[in-house]
């Protein structure tokens, strides 16, 4: 028996996988009423995580679907090994760093094999992966349980690794980027991660291509003004700059057309 939280989370897990619902075929899904299921709509509507539609609901195109990582593998290459090299450019050798799983951060972990007293905790296998090519950087693994769509270890064993350290810099990948709701991404227990990395590191920095801005990934992170460090291009809205500015966030931002 589903709680509404859960509920709604299954109801927009589906919406994502399908397109469209409807309100019959979900309330039969849950068994409860279909007054139940359309103020569970409203309630995601409001939020902006899809559209309602007569009878039913649809995707909301602002609202990114999760790709694999093979997917994201394939988006925006040369704009990603840039971002990595401009974000790897801000990590200082001698420095204890957390960097986060992802297809950006794999090309942040790319920059970095040369370094010297570097270590590296990650919750990433591609990324250990690719660290593990260098003899000179110490790499960690918060171990945990694997989740293959982004090879990436999450759960109660990887929460009790990072908390016995202390970290200089935190390099994280996001699946959404909003002014009003903060950075999110797909996974509930990737975001209670996340969460716990962003408080074990003395700064933040998020490394993102802006195709991520006005997105709202449903599970947040954390709020925008947690943030120290934003590494993108130069798709970013200018409400987004003006308004990180104001925060004072530090920018660090690529000419996307000289790519």
């Amino acid at each position: 028996m589903y709680n509404s939280i859960e509920r709604q989370q299954e109801i927009l897990r589906l919406t994502q996988a399908q397109g469209k619902v409807s309100v019959k075929e979900l309330a039969g899904r849950f068994d409860v009423s279909e007054v139940t299921i359309r103020n569970d709509l409203a309630v995601l509507d409001k939020k902006k995580l899809l559209v309602r539609s007569r009878g039913g609901a649809m995707v909301n195109s602002q609202l990114g679907r999760e790709l694999s990582l093979r997917e994201k593998s394939h988006q925006h290459s040369a704009l990603k090994q840039q971002l990595g090299r401009i974000a790897a450019d801000l990590i200082q050798e001698g420095e204890r760093i957390i960097l986060d799983s992802g297809t950006t951060t794999k090309e942040v972990a790319s920059c970095l094999l040369d370094r010297e007293d570097l270590v590296v905790m990650t919750n990433g296998l591609n990324i250990a992966t690719e660290l593990a090519q260098s003899e000179k950087v110490e790499v960690m693994l918060t171990g945990g349980a694997l989740r293959k769509k982004s090879m990436s270890f999450y759960g109660t064993i990887a929460e009790r690794s990072l908390q016995n350290f202390n970290f200089s810099k935190l390099i994280l990948g996001v699946d959404g980027f909003d002014l009003k709701t903060g950075i999110g991404t797909h996974f509930e227990q990737e975001a209670i991660l996340n969460r716990l990395m962003c408080e074990m590191a003395e700064q933040v920095v998020v490394v993102s291509d802006s195709s991520k801005f006005d997105r709202r990934a449903f599970h947040v992170i954390c709020a925008v003004q947690q943030i120290h460090t934003l590494v993108t291009d130069s798709g970013i809205p200018q409400n987004y700059v003006d308004e990180l500015m104001r925060l004072g966030v530090e920018l660090h931002i690529i000419d996307r057309d000289n790519l």
